[in-house]
């Protein structure tokens, strides 16, 4: 962060005052609000407003919130591990020697911008030895194997139905624009992101030796052919539902959709042991991918390949393609600026070995005391959801009696993995940023791959202890909070009082990914992982009823221009978060610290729960960035994430007196009633 001293001079999120001896901390609460707005009109600005109207989004930002405090903070202390590892020289093999020499040869530009393109020269070449079809997919193989994808989406990964078996799972893909609907829609920003994405084909292929002009057509060609590709994808609110979208079939069944691909031996090159079944998610799409392959010219195929090919290691190549990566990317983004090389390569590396940087970083910053204080409030939260839904009065009680072993089921992982990845195989030299990548992409690969034919290891985490986010995983029914997910920026978790702590992460983080056990996909999953309907017909179609009531409250939201969000696809988080809210509330009032109604700062408990909801949307976003979000994320804009739930609590209501001539009321008959 530019513009703030964190470690020596921050009084709180809010405000920096000037080094002087021993300043006092502001309260984070208080000094966020605008008071100058109603509560019970707009709660987003009354909670935030102050904070945002003192800090500008950094021009290398999409957007600037509490996440990003936090990550500022990450990504400040991951810095200094790698600047000591690099500095040290370990020994071989060591996470410091990995860590030291990954950092040292992707910050080394001179050498980055000595090599050119040359890291990448044995697989330019086998994309211009392309004649035929055969051929291709040779070098579409050679291609996976280094991390760059082709028309295939794969992974390994557990069977929805058998959660103790790992399966090979393939999803519709084969188009570069995040979703299907940016080929079709004609607004003035779709077409502009089209034609972005266009041009952005055509500079990188140019700047990689082609002809001008060959560039030019081929970019029109590459977009032409996707386009005809996403028309066979499903929709996404279609790939939201997951008895749809289970689709098993015997391999050779699988494998004939594809006769050219002859994927018996595609996969067996790639280290994929034999299988004798798959999960398609879409067949239609592997349906069509015969007929695309032999309808696209050869040379549309290799110079979407090649473009493929920079655009995935466009980071660690010479500048101009970092460059021409990220003009394409603010399109999205609304970013001005590219991010500080130092941040860009964090970025990176945390992708190769995100874990193994997060145990360095747990053992140094997150104590077993604040471990223990979020594993307490797991149980808190899982106490206060058992009471709320034996009290539910339209679900069946054989329902609630499987409801209540799913929710006990329910496995807890807090700040850091009990057991680490094993990273001694991953080889990281000093020879080049591009190859450390390569090598990385081939050593996930095989970790993956290793996986087939083994048991399912319940116990690995998919994100890392510095991550701000967290996780709800329904095959192995299980919540997943990072250390870096329970850290309010500039304070120690000891100065953290019950009533923030209970809305900024309870409410909004545990109670959140909880509830996603029991959102539409989430209650398709039994406590064990499988997907099996364990619910009566009454109580599904009352469940639909009342989820459909929230699709439709969300749906009304715009939040830039004419995009509106999509109820139906945001469906799931807008039901975590209202049910975050509701079970974390619940827990809350049987706190000592509500039951004494001692006020801090001029704030009860009661207001201080909601501002400390609300203070995990703290966030500003460009319009480009919501624009993209609404049309992409199943997450709804940070404001709206506080306003919809909001709106359907009745503690809300009492706390901030909302009446019915206020902009966030709403009649009681229409608030959502779920759990």
């Amino acid at each position: 962060m530019k513009k703030y001293v964190w470690h020596l001079c921050l009084a709180s999120s809010v405000l920096v005052l000037s080094c002087k001896s021993k300043p006092s901390k502001l309260d984070i609460l208080a000094s966020n609000m605008d008071t100058s707005i109603n509560p019970a009109d707009d709660f987003f600005a009354y909670a935030n407003g102050g904070w945002l109207k003192k800090n500008p989004i950094p021009d290398d930002e999409s957007g600037w919130g509490i996440g990003n405090l936090v990550n500022e903070e990450n990504l400040n202390r991951l810095k200094a591990i790698n600047e000591k590892a690099a500095k040290e020289n370990p020994a071989k093999g060591t996470p410091e020697q990995k860590i030291g020499d990954f950092w040292a040869t992707a910050m080394d530009t001179a050498s980055i911008e000595k090599n050119g393109l040359q890291p990448l020269k044995p697989y330019l070449e086998k994309i211009d030895a392309v004649k035929d079809i055969p051929s291709l997919v040779a070098t579409m193989n050679d291609l996976e194997k280094i991390g760059v994808g082709n028309l295939l989406s794969w992974y390994i990964g557990q069977d929805d139905r058998n959660s103790e078996v790992i399966a090979l799972k393939f999803w519709q893909g084969g188009i570069g624009l995040p979703e299907k609907e940016f080929y079709f829609r004609m607004d003035t920003t779709s077409i502009k992101k089209r034609n972005g994405y266009v041009s952005y084909i055509s500079k990188t292929l140019t700047m990689s030796g082609m002809d001008a002009a060959a560039s030019a057509k081929a970019a029109n060609d590459i977009l032409a052919a996707e386009t005809e590709i996403a028309k066979v994808h499903r929709s996404r609110e279609e790939v939201r539902d997951p008895v749809k979208n289970y689709n098993k079939m015997s391999a050779d069944a699988f494998f004939k959709l594809v006769p050219s691909y002859n994927m018996a031996n595609y996969f067996a090159s790639l280290g994929v042991k034999k299988v004798d079944s798959i999960i398609v998610g879409q067949p239609e799409y592997y349906a069509s991918l015969e007929k695309t392959l032999h309808s696209v010219p050869v040379d549309v195929f290799k110079a979407s390949l090649r473009f493929n090919l920079i655009s995935q290691f466009a980071g660690a190549l010479p500048e101009a393609y970092g460059v021409a990566a990220f003009d394409y990317g603010k399109l999205f983004s609304g970013a001005k600026v590219r991010k500080p090389r130092w941040k860009r390569v964090i970025k990176s590396e945390e992708n190769v070995m995100g874990e193994l940087l997060g145990k360095l970083f747990a053992k140094e910053y997150f104590n077993e005391t604040a471990k223990l204080r979020y594993e307490n409030m797991v149980e808190a939260i899982r106490t206060a959801y058992k009471e709320r839904i034996q009290k539910l009065t339209w679900m069946s009680d054989s329902t609630k009696t499987k409801a209540l072993i799913k929710l006990a089921a329910i496995k807890k992982k807090v700040g850091y993995p009990e057991k680490w990845k094993d990273f001694t195989s991953l080889d990281i030299r000093k020879d080049s940023y591009v190859e450390n990548l390569i090598r990385a992409n081939e050593f996930w690969l095989k970790y993956n791959n290793n996986k087939l034919g083994k048991p399912v290891d319940r116990d690995e985490w998919d994100m890392y202890p510095q991550t701000y986010n967290a996780y709800y995983n329904p095959s192995n029914n299980e919540i997943v909070l990072p250390a870096g997910q329970l850290t309010v920026p500039g304070f120690r978790d000891e100065e953290l009082d019950d009533a923030l702590v209970y809305g900024y992460t309870a409410a909004s983080t545990i109670g959140h990914e909880i509830t996603h056990g029991f959102d539409d996909e989430g209650r398709q999953f039994d406590d064990k992982g499988n997907l099996v309907n364990w619910w009566t017909k009454t109580d599904e179609d009352k469940f639909k009823q009342r989820a459909d009531f929230i699709a439709k409250q969300f749906s009304e939201f715009a939040p830039v221009d004419t995009f509106h969000i999509n109820g139906k696809v945001t469906m799931g988080e807008n039901i975590a978060d209202l049910g975050g809210i509701l079970i974390g509330w619940d827990a809350f009032i049987k706190t000592e610290q509500y039951k004494k109604g001692e006020k801090i700062a001029g704030l009860t408990p009661a207001q201080r729960f909601f501002l400390g909801y609300s203070l995990g949307w703290l966030y500003n976003q460009r319009l480009e960035s919501i624009k993209n979000q609404v049309l992409t994320d199943p997450h709804a804009p940070a404001k709206q994430r506080v306003l919809g739930p909001f709106a359907n609590v009745p503690a809300f209501y009492e706390t901030f007196n909302v009446k019915p001539n206020n902009k966030m009321y709403r009649a009681d008959s229409l608030r959502v009633k779920i759990w």
